[in-house]
């Protein structure tokens, strides 16, 4: 357990060595995670138009859900989804356990995050939503995972290795989530010709808000 002392060391006192290798993997951090993120432009293929296809024709809400990073990540998903023209919402999985499945609707649509499909509330809320005939939008980085099996599409997330040097913490893998959940919000907009207007009209209030609204003006 580190002491006061030692847990605030400067970078002076720090060695050379160990600072460049922490430099150094910084540096790999970023490369590692763009190059999972370019990975994922080759798989916008036929199950992504699929994917596009239903969350554009859903009568409901898309409903994100996830546990842990991948759900910390879907809350920013459903959030970029709600704010550019697509109804979404967030579940916490294992709140979904618990009653807030009942949120869920036939009308909807539900995006379930596992890095590893093997999430064991996220593999049991899917489950459950297949009982009720709810459609599941997987997104994973194992196609051969229980969450994948259970789900109507998946979208593949699969990451090399994650950014960390541990190889361990979620990082690589949450990104290339972050930025597929972004691609099918851009998409989403093109596909509702959400407008500047539109996009105004969610956003009254804060710097970007008034900026947009100041140009309507």
């Amino acid at each position: 357990m580190p002491n006061r002392a030692t847990a605030h060391r400067t970078a002076d006192e720090l060695s050379r060595d160990l600072v460049a290798r922490g430099l150094q993997a910084a540096r790999d951090a970023i490369e590692t995670e763009a190059a999972a993120v370019s990975a994922l432009a080759d798989r916008l293929d036929g199950v992504f138009l699929d994917v596009l296809t239903a969350v554009a024709g859903c009568e409901g809400h898309l409903v994100v859900t996830g546990l842990g990073k991948s759900g910390l990540v879907g809350r920013k998903i459903a959030a970029t989804l709600a704010s550019t023209g697509t109804p979404a919402t967030f579940i916490h999985s294992g709140d979904a356990l618990h009653g807030d499945s009942g949120a869920v609707t036939a009308r909807d649509l539900v995006l379930a995050l596992s890095a590893s499909g093997e999430t064991a509330e996220v593999c049991a809320f899917a489950r459950m939503l297949r009982d009720r005939e709810i459609p599941v939008i997987a997104m994973t980085g194992n196609e051969e995972s229980t969450l994948a099996r259970l789900a109507t599409y998946t979208l593949d997330t699969m990451v090399l290795k994650e950014a960390d040097p541990l190889n361990l913490a979620p990082t690589a893998s949450t990104t290339a989530s972050l930025a597929m959940g972004d691609a099918l919000a851009c998409a989403l907009v093109v596909l509702r010709e959400f407008s500047h207007h539109d996009f105004a009209r969610f956003h009254p209030s804060g710097a970007l808000g008034k900026r947009l609204l100041g140009d309507e003006a």
